[in-house]
């Protein structure tokens, strides 16, 4: 047994179900290729009317991604994502008010 192995196992950690280093390399790669299309959808004339919704798609994918993968929400206990999405869930709510609040306040006063 290594020496990273008897560490896990005295912390209560366990490998399994985790990817391999070439895993990891995979999914940045992934990554790398989505930044790609992003930068390039940028500079794509014909789709600025659309720009907003595909760079926020896009955007998405990739958090959802790295959340999964280099957060180790996808092989780690449930509660661990429960916990995530719950905070994630709230602050998406607060920035939603404030930025429908700071939107419409000005108009609601004259």
């Amino acid at each position: 047994m290594s020496t990273s192995e008897i560490a896990a196992e005295a912390h209560g950690h366990d490998q399994g179900g985790h990817g391999s280093v070439g895993f990891y390399w995979t999914i940045a790669g992934i990554l790398g290729v989505i930044t790609a299309v992003e930068v390039a959808v940028f500079y794509i004339d014909a789709l600025a009317p659309a720009l907003a919704p595909i760079l926020l798609t896009l955007s998405a994918v990739k958090f959802a991604m790295v959340v999964m993968f280099f957060m180790h929400l996808k092989f780690d206990s449930k509660v661990f994502t429960v916990v995530f999405l719950t905070g994630l869930s709230i602050g998406t709510f607060v920035v939603v008010a404030l930025v429908l609040l700071y939107q419409f306040l000005p108009r609601l006063k004259g």
